[in-house]
């Protein structure tokens, strides 16, 4: 049988380096939405707040976010920061650091968005029918915010996963940097890259296809 270069990805290590490289994804992606998720939820509220000059610096966090592109900002932070003032980030970090920036904003906007979608009638019904502020907040607010929040989240949350791909040009040998690695190995192989892209493809597929399901799920019940 002729060898159609698929035989690329299981010689020696490379499959497991694909997937060692996938988990250097994964972990970057998974601190980014743990810190966004918590960030978020203060940067929705400072959102919201009565400070005008509060609200002004969101805006402006807000418009940075996606205005500039985020390669810029991770090319900002790796090679211009870290020089400037002496930072020792390596590409992680800075990958971290980055896209924190970007999904707390992000994150953030949801939740004013979920928040404000409330109408303004249920709330004032709760407080004629006697309940306290806390009350209101945590019997009315809350579960209907987070029921209206969690798919867009989610959502979120695979954008965050497949921008990472970003990292490898601020040399982070995730999974996308690997397989150029394994390319490069392998040039004489002319249908060599074919394949381990399409590995690539197949693993970020994976990893993003349930979370999508997940999040119509939740998606299309909430609105039931």
């Amino acid at each position: 049988m002729q060898d159609l270069g698929i035989s690329v990805l299981f010689r020696g290590v490379n499959f497991q380096r694909l997937l060692l490289g996938l988990w250097v994804t994964l972990r970057i992606a998974l601190i980014t939405i743990g810190i966004s998720i918590v960030l978020g939820l203060l940067f929705g509220i400072v959102m919201m707040s009565r400070s005008r000059a509060a609200r002004s610096v969101c805006r402006v966090w807000l418009e940075i976010v996606r205005f500039m592109p985020q390669l810029v900002l991770l090319y900002l932070v790796y090679f211009g920061f870290a020089r400037l003032f002496g930072w020792n980030l390596d590409g992680e970090a800075s990958a971290v650091l980055v896209f924190s920036f970007w999904g707390t904003a992000e994150m953030g906007d949801l939740f004013r968005g979920a928040l404000t979608s409330i109408p303004r009638h249920q709330r004032e019904s709760a407080a004629a029918l006697g309940l306290t502020r806390a009350q209101i907040n945590r019997y009315i607010l809350l579960p209907q915010t987070v029921r209206r929040l969690l798919p867009q989240v989610i959502n979120l949350s695979t954008r965050i996963i497949k921008t990472t791909a970003l990292v490898k040009m601020i040399n982070v040998t995730e999974v996308l940097k690997v397989g150029q690695q394994i390319i490069g190995q392998f040039y004489r192989e002319p249908s060599a890259a074919f394949w381990v892209y399409a590995a690539v493809f197949l693993l970020y597929f994976l990893i993003c296809w349930p979370i999508s399901l997940l999040a119509g799920s939740l998606e299309r019940r909430y609105h039931e």
